[in-house]
């Protein structure tokens, strides 16, 4: 396990650095922001990838919703750990930069307590899920199971599915590509893959709990503990209320391209 931690402290770390210094390289005519804002993205983006693919191992592995094991649960809670610490400092670098490329200066000039404390009034539902992961999903997993309930956990891992459509769609928008096909079809993509992976995934837990033990998947949550329950609950709370942020997001941009579209008629000549 203490293997698995250093590579992740290695690994994560030394991909912002490499992709920094590549983006910094190859468009030279990015601010900082753009660099460390898209630098984020792509190592977040490969994080959740890696954590899809050892969910969906972990899944196909376990016939066993509650018995079968596999030693990926344990290893990538372990190696993962090390991004959820990563990642705030990268938000707090992406968030002092564009700031300063906004002209806030009086605020983030240079790194302070005022600084950290914008930051995290901005983010604090994402330091706060980063921290919660770190900080109870991470030992739940390892020490509190009694070894039941890999499958279970390879489902979360499955989670991360649509980070990285998340983190394509806004990297389009910092290349100015939003109004275009790509970022349309993404964002599709995005609202089906977060509804599916994020929150219809729970709803698939307890029914192939329920069908392993014949219950129906309706009385489910009365044969769980409660602590699973509520456990399960604090994490689907954050993703419905991502998913709402998402379809309004959605919304906007629909509305914005159609009074884009109308705006262009109106403009075109007549030619009767």
């Amino acid at each position: 396990m203490f293997r698995a931690l250093v590579c992740g402290a290695v690994v994560f770390p030394g991909l912002f650095y490499a992709i920094r210094k590549t983006l910094r390289h190859s468009f030279r005519q990015w601010s900082d922001a753009d660099v460390v804002s898209v630098s984020e993205r792509l190592v977040s983006a490969i994080h959740a990838s890696l954590a899809t693919a050892a969910g969906v191992i972990v899944v196909t592995s376990c016939r066993d919703t509650m018995k079968d094991s596999h030693w990926l649960v344990n290893g990538f809670a372990v190696f993962g750990a090390p991004y959820m610490v990563h990642d705030i400092y990268a938000m707090y670098l992406s968030h002092y930069h564009v700031q300063r490329v906004r002209g806030q200066s009086g605020s983030c000039s240079s790194h302070s307590l005022q600084t950290v404390k914008a930051f995290v009034r901005k983010e604090w539902m994402l330091i706060l899920h980063h921290l919660a992961l770190l900080l109870v999903f991470m030992p739940i997993t390892l020490f509190f199971r009694r070894g039941l309930g890999d499958f279970f956990i390879g489902c979360l891992f499955i989670t991360e599915f649509s980070t990285p459509f998340v983190s394509l769609g806004k990297i389009l928008i910092q290349l100015g590509l939003d109004d275009t096909r790509l970022h349309r079809l993404n964002g599709i993509v995005v609202l089906l893959s977060f509804f599916t992976c994020r929150i219809a995934i729970f709803p698939f837990m307890y029914w192939m709990y329920g069908r392993q033990f014949g219950i129906p998947v309706h009385k489910v949550a009365f044969h769980l503990p409660l602590q699973c329950n509520v456990g399960n609950m604090a994490i689907l709370a954050p993703q419905v209320y991502w998913f709402i942020l998402l379809l309004r997001k959605a919304k906007r941009l629909y509305q914005r391209q159609k009074r884009g579209k109308e705006d262009r008629s109106k403009d075109r000549p007549k030619t009767d």
